[in-house]
């Protein structure tokens, strides 16, 4: 009989691993269009180390050596029998993947300093929570970069500034950060709601696939034009100039308070790590980004 806490382990064990040396497929095609399209020879130089640096890591290598902050995001189905062993696993996972992969330790206290060493501590690694009808789990390991988190931004405007002062806030951004944040990059645009909310919004666009097009008509819209407008500013991969700055542009909302408008801007570097997989009540497992076939 299976081990409910077992199964939840070693499937994030692999999940932090694949996060951590192998590009979910839609972001490597990405990068290797944008190589192909590429007309600025410095950007072309840098694109061919990005693509070479992913090749060597495909051999268990970690792709970056900033394995980044562990976040989880946990869609658990109301009936899934298994609910009391998920944190642990996660927390354990978090340890063996570490040792294993193995992930720098990132996990420092910001009180009295020190590195857990381990990659866990107080809300450390931190899981992002949903409750979803079905009796299933899906696990996302999204591994976060310190350089790439330290740009994303909160903007509290004011109403009157529109859908116009929104893109500004981005574009502004993108301008002020060039190369800290190792791009091309992705962006992920969280409107309205209150504080937390935007940048949980921003954060949480980040998972979603680079050929995945809101289903709104009018989000979508400005999906495109923030593409557009961020790789016209020339600030190319690793900020050194160039046609690609940024791979996607993700964007989403919530209802909003009249006297507020808050904007979350969350920048992921190239290094785009996310792993997802689903396990059955019955504790079956798919990998969703990252197959079992071939590895």
């Amino acid at each position: 009989m299976k081990d409910p806490a077992q199964v939840i382990h070693d499937t994030t064990v692999r999940l932090l691993q694949m996060a951590a040396t192998v590009l979910p497929a839609d972001v490597e095609e990405a990068l290797r269009s944008a190589y192909a399209r590429e007309t600025n020879p410095t950007a072309k130089t840098q694109f061919e180390a990005i693509l070479k640096n992913i090749e060597l890591a495909k051999g268990g290598i970690p792709m970056c050596q900033d394995t980044g902050i562990i976040i989880f995001y946990v869609k658990a189905g109301y009936e899934f029998p298994h609910l009391g062993a998920i944190r642990d696993a996660l927390t354990k996972a978090t340890i063996t993947a570490t040792e294993k992969v193995p992930l720098r330790p990132n996990a420092v206290n910001p009180i009295v300093g020190g590195n857990s060493g381990n990659n866990t501590g107080e809300k450390i690694p931190w899981i992002n929570w949903e409750l979803v009808p079905g009796d299933s789990l899906e696990i996302t390991a999204f591994p976060k970069g310190g350089g790439s988190e330290n740009v994303s931004i909160l903007g509290m405007l004011k109403p009157g500034v529109g859908l116009k002062g929104v893109k500004k806030l981005v574009v502004d951004n993108a301008m002020s950060y060039m190369g800290k944040a190792c791009a091309p990059n992705i962006i992920g645009v969280g409107i309205g709601g209150g504080s937390d909310i935007a940048m949980k919004i921003a954060k949480q666009q980040l998972l979603r696939p680079l050929n995945d097009r809101h289903p709104d008509p009018e989000i979508a819209k400005i999906e495109e034009e923030l593409y557009e407008a961020l790789n016209a500013t020339g600030i190319g991969p690793m900020g050194l100039g160039g046609d690609t700055t940024v791979l996607g542009v993700k964007v989403d909302y919530a209802m909003r308070h009249p006297a507020s408008l808050p904007v979350g801007v969350a920048v992921q570097c190239w290094a785009a790590r996310r792993s997802t997989a689903t396990i059955t009540k019955d504790l079956e497992v798919q990998y969703v980004t990252h197959p079992l076939e071939g590895r």
